[in-house]
């Protein structure tokens, strides 16, 4: 069996066949979008001061499980203040997985911090568990409450679980282990609006979170973040430094605080606050893209597809193949091949120690990383996709 073949042959069987490239994920406008914006526009409140931002706050948090939301100007914002309010402080490190975007890693370096790269799981491809309980004997501490990396001398301060793709971590035994060494559990849910762990939404699964809404995202506000909590004196902080830390006055501008102006404006937001109201549409539709994938895959030898284990529900926002192991050595050839038949592919990250700025950063043994980044395969996963297959149905 040629397994290139087949995998086109597959997925155009779900997708079609296509003169031009099929996009991996692109923004989808089904809504009330036009009808907020020209209200922005018409009113004057197109900036950071507006009554859809609020809205959209209110939204967000409502839909991750919380009390309180912020929003910010992207995702990478929205981490770097969810670990700042959280007690990170510049030379501390921070735990995250090697695989991930790099806006995890930014985020931390961004507040001085040191990433600190930890090993994956296959049926999650977020933090494991145990490898990170193996690792934490080996190198850390415990002294008066707080958590020390023996080797390096430096604090380790939090802890970011991504769930990559949409499927979530397993928290439970990721918490599990963090009652053992104390420090923040700051989540990276910038992929998974809409996703579930025993049914909690994402977001509100350790104290705080950070949520992209960039343009390939399952919602979109064209560029945008937002901070979820159910911690009210988190979320006021959050709010106030992301505000340029200025106090309510009349008149005077007077700030307490090296703040940030990390605000979403107006426009943004209203166009975020027509996206969410979709959302339970969206993921329907990605729901049915995923399925009509599983039944192409089914018997294929050579690859599979990626789902998440019991107990999780993930928003599908890419669909992800998993190579077999003897055929992670075709993995560029596969990329080069479906590309060049309008099938946008792509892998997985290059793992963060690999990148130049974070070679020398702290890490445990990568064995499943390494493992991950070599065989996995994102396809087409637009919701619109997933509308053709409802009207097949």
């Amino acid at each position: 069996m040629n397994l290139t073949k087949e995998l086109i042959h597959r997925i155009q069987s779900v997708i079609g066949a296509h003169k031009a490239p099929v996009p991996l994920h692109v923004p989808e406008f089904q809504g009330r979008e036009r009808e907020l914006l020209l209200d922005c526009i018409n009113s004057g409140w197109v900036s950071s001061v507006g009554s859809y931002v609020d809205t959209f706050e209110e939204e967000v948090a409502r839909l991750s499980g919380c009390a309180h939301g912020v929003a910010v100007s992207n995702g990478t914002a929205a981490l770097q203040i969810a670990l700042l309010v959280s007690g990170v402080l510049a030379g501390d490190e921070v735990l995250m997985p090697a695989l991930t975007f790099v806006a995890t890693a930014n985020a931390t370096s961004h507040l001085g911090a040191v990433p600190h790269f930890v090993d994956s799981a296959h049926d999650t491809m977020g933090i494991c568990p145990a490898s990170l309980r193996a690792h934490l004997e080996k190198i850390a501490e415990v002294k008066s409450g707080v958590t020390w990396n023996s080797t390096t001398g430096r604090r380790i301060a939090a802890i970011v679980p991504v769930h990559v793709f949409g499927c979530p971590v397993n928290m439970n035994a990721l918490k599990s282990v963090i009652s053992d060494w104390p420090m923040a559990v700051v989540e990276d849910a910038a992929e998974s609006l809409g996703s579930y762990y025993h049914k909690n939404p994402c977001g509100s699964l350790g104290g705080i979170a950070a949520i992209s809404f960039n343009g390939n995202k399952i919602i979109t506000t064209g560029g945008g973040g937002a901070i979820v909590t159910n911690d009210l004196t988190l979320a006021k902080r959050a709010k106030h430094l992301t505000t340029t830390a200025k106090l309510k006055h009349k008149w005077a501008f007077i700030h307490d605080d090296v703040g940030y102006n990390y605000r979403m404006p107006n426009l943004n937001a209203a166009l975020g606050v027509a996206q969410l109201e979709q959302l339970g549409d969206r993921l329907k539709q990605k729901q049915l893209l995923f399925d009509a994938y599983a039944k192409a895959f089914n018997g294929l030898i050579g690859a599979k597809l990626f789902t998440a284990p019991e107990g999780s529900k993930t928003n599908n926002w890419l669909v992800t193949l998993m190579l077999e192991r003897d055929k992670a050595d075709q993995r560029d050839s596969l990329l080069e091949s479906l590309n060049m038949a309008n099938v946008t592919t792509r892998p997985i990250w290059t793992l963060m120690h690999k990148l130049p700025m974070y070679v020398g950063c702290p890490r445990a043994d990568l064995t499943t990383a390494i493992d991950l980044e070599a065989r996995v395969l994102n396809i087409p996963s637009s919701a619109k996709l997933g509308v053709l297959q409802e009207n097949v149905a």
